[in-house]
């Protein structure tokens, strides 16, 4: 395990406490169950990770126009002229 240090208002420390003492647990491991809850459902809503990240990018495709008939072929053009030198 890794040590680490978290700060919690005075109301959840106390209630922590309280929840910890009512279940016959320790409040590091109340945590750690929090944080292993937290991470399951972020996971399970596919927010992290790269099949999520090329999710994201795919969705975008095809939904922006530009301007000039070339930008497929010229992009590197057009970024070195907005962000060069």
């Amino acid at each position: 395990m890794v040590r680490t240090q978290i700060q919690l208002t005075e109301k959840q420390a106390r209630q922590l406490k309280r929840l910890a003492g009512a279940r016959g647990q320790s409040m590091a491991r109340l945590i750690r169950a929090s944080v292993d809850q937290l991470l399951a459902a972020s996971e399970a809503a596919g927010q992290h990770g790269p099949e999520a990240l090329r999710r994201r990018a795919t969705a975008v495709v095809g939904r922006f126009h530009a301007r000039t008939a070339d930008l497929g072929a010229q992009h590197d053009r057009y970024l070195a002229r907005a962000f060069g030198p």
